[in-house]
């Protein structure tokens, strides 16, 4: 069952919702995407924060791609959903899509509820 939306940015998924809200206490962040319309959505309907790559609209450049390894590195992101459009949403930065495919890369996708979310605590096996 989808949520409503904000802003036209998206709807959120429950048990998308559902997975944030579990073991989420011990990260800074339950989640990360692209876009702070994505984030938002997760955000309210999880209570739960999540870090909104490349701000407002996904162009900005923050954080940059080794900044976020860092901070998965230190596990401090629980999760990456892939917004819509795989991750990248119009306008969004060079530096929104080298996360995405470094997630992508490293990490292991699994469909929630037609979403794909990555956990950033268990890295693909080399």
């Amino acid at each position: 069952m989808k949520g409503g939306s904000l802003l036209g940015g998206g709807r959120s998924s429950s048990k998308v919702v559902a997975k944030l809200e579990v073991s989420s206490d011990s990260y800074r962040w339950a989640a990360a995407t692209t876009g702070f319309q994505q984030a938002a959505v997760y955000q309210l309907a999880s209570q739960k924060p999540v870090m909104a790559i490349g701000g407002f609209n996904g162009s900005d450049l923050y954080p940059s791609l080794e900044q976020f390894k860092q901070y998965v590195k230190g596990k401090q992101i629980h999760y990456y959903v892939v917004g819509e459009m795989g991750g990248h949403q119009m306008g969004g930065s060079d530096t929104a899509t080298q996360i995405s495919q470094w997630v992508s890369k490293h990490y292991t996708a699994t469909t929630v509820d037609g979403v794909t979310v990555y956990d950033l605590t268990k890295q693909q096996a080399s």
